[in-house]
């Protein structure tokens, strides 16, 4: 708790003080206490840096990220504050002269930097692999907005992460169909890499959404996650849809996130699929993309 929070709760300046000379209140930072101990868990720590900086201020950067789920761990307290701040021992200041009102969060009580500022601001700090993690964890828990994304880049035009941003957010425009996951912008590479005609992604066709489709050749290919295929519901479920596409010609090649990693493999595979179709169908396959 603040100095601010135990004043509104009643506590004087001595009283305070006097709390304190008995560790009833443990300091972590000047004017901010934890209360009766300080195994505190990393929200409680969070939270404390970002009191310590006052009024405005947002956990930001890489200890935002922790806090939404983005990255799996933060090695310090990273708080943004309005410019002209003083730097406070144990945190890593920010200082922005901008912080727009939609850059403005909460997460379980803390104060802090919206998704879309977090991940710029992360473009800032890591690495071109990293900022790609947790933009695509961004997306698995549905809250990637590419809308809001480039709103906060224009807003802060300098940054310099900006050129590492633009590469990371390329994959994501839609090109003519967004694509939802990284296994489908591996699937779209792979074809581009293998010379493979360009599919559709993410279209309704005969009633069912379809990762994946090769018109040409009536072929649906469905990239199987784990973390939502791999179920006994799901499983029912996929088949039942596979005999729904079947009744209407359309066959379905399913493919996992393994099957991705061997591309070369998986394309020849996949070549070989498209001409047997397209031979019983007694038409040629479309040409190979350029």
């Amino acid at each position: 708790m603040s100095v601010g929070q135990l004043r509104e709760l009643g506590l004087t300046k001595h009283a305070v003080r006097r709390r304190v000379e008995h560790r009833r209140l443990q300091r972590l930072y000047p004017g901010v206490y934890a209360v009766g101990h300080d195994a505190l868990t990393p929200d409680s720590r969070r939270l404390a840096a970002v009191l310590a900086c006052g009024p405005g201020a947002l956990l930001s950067h890489r200890a935002a990220g922790a806090a939404q789920g983005l990255l799996s761990s933060a090695p310090q307290a990273d708080v943004t504050v309005p410019h002209g701040r003083k730097s406070k021992p144990g945190i890593v200041i920010h200082r922005s002269r901008l912080v727009h009102p939609d850059d403005r969060s909460s997460v379980r009580g803390i104060p802090v930097t919206g998704v879309a500022r977090t991940l710029v601001d992360l473009a800032d700090v890591l690495s071109e692999e990293r900022l790609a993690r947790a933009v695509h964890e961004a997306e698995v828990q549905r809250v990637f907005d590419l809308g809001a994304l480039e709103a906060v880049a224009a807003r802060l035009p300098g940054r310099r992460g900006r050129h590492k941003l633009s590469r990371v957010l390329a994959a994501y425009q839609p090109e003519p169909h967004f694509l939802r996951s990284e296994a489908e912008r591996r699937f779209k590479r792979l074809c581009e890499r293998h010379s493979l005609p360009r599919p559709r992604f993410n279209v309704y066709i005969a009633g069912q959404e379809l990762d994946v489709w090769w018109e040409d050749v009536q072929i649906a290919v469905e990239i199987d996650g784990a973390e939502v295929h791999h179920t006994r519901r799901a499983f029912q479920e996929d088949r039942a849809r596979d005999r729904r596409l079947a009744a209407q010609a359309i066959r379905v090649v399913r493919v996992t996130s393994r099957d991705l990693e061997d591309d070369a493999r998986l394309a020849a595979e996949l070549r070989a699929i498209r001409a047997a179709a397209a031979l019983a169908a007694g038409s040629p396959p479309a040409p190979a993309c350029a």
